[in-house]
């Protein structure tokens, strides 16, 4: 009697023992890639992928269909650290204190997912995700700061361009990568030309 009771029980928790195994994998590929980006790897490939995360080749296909399939998992936990930056209200009262406050945030936001920006733009010509998604973060990124102006100072075209490619993911790349700052440097940098800038 015992031994029938248990064979529906061990039919039922099967699925869901492939099930757990399953998402232990998916999680386990997405480390991985991370890893690897933020270790310098721009573009590692399905195979080292595989192998950083002990899984098979196969598994990391069935998980994931292509490589933008991964690159929307790895965006997603991006968007989480970055939201935690991003979504917190702003101390400063006036609109000018604001946006060098705005220097601040986005500077230790940018600086936690730049292996990941560096990645994204080294794999965007070949990946119509990363484009897309490139040009989604641009808008709403001038989008957060239009929200920050007056409306007499969001009519000016130049000032509002201008800061928008001062406070933009690129502009730090630039200036941590290219350039060599430091993570001082580069928000001393960025906070002196948004401050003159606005005046």
């Amino acid at each position: 009697m015992n031994r029938a009771a248990s064979a529906p029980h061990s039919a039922m928790s099967e699925p869901d023992g492939r099930r757990r195994r399953g998402q232990d994998n998916k999680a386990r590929i997405v480390a991985a890639m991370l890893a690897m980006v933020r270790e310098g790897d721009l573009a590692p490939g399905a195979e080292q992928v595989a192998a950083r995360a002990d899984v098979g080749l196969r598994t990391v296909f069935r998980h994931f269909q292509d490589m933008d399939s991964l690159y929307r998992e790895i965006s997603a936990s991006i968007e989480r650290e970055l939201a935690l930056v991003i979504a917190r209200p702003f101390k400063a009262q006036t609109w000018r204190e604001r946006l060098i406050e705005m220097v601040a945030r986005r500077a230790a936001g940018f600086e936690k997912v730049l292996p990941l920006q560096q990645a994204a733009s080294a794999s965007r010509h070949r990946s119509r995700f990363l484009a897309a998604d490139h040009s989604r973060r641009v808008k709403l990124s001038r989008e957060v700061i239009l929200r920050q102006l007056p409306r007499e100072v969001a009519a000016d075209r130049a000032l509002v361009d201008a800061l928008d490619l001062l406070l933009s993911v690129e502009a730090w790349s630039r200036l941590r990568i290219e350039q060599g700052l430091s993570p001082k440097a580069a928000r001393e940098t960025l906070t002196a030309a948004v401050g003159r800038l606005i005046g």
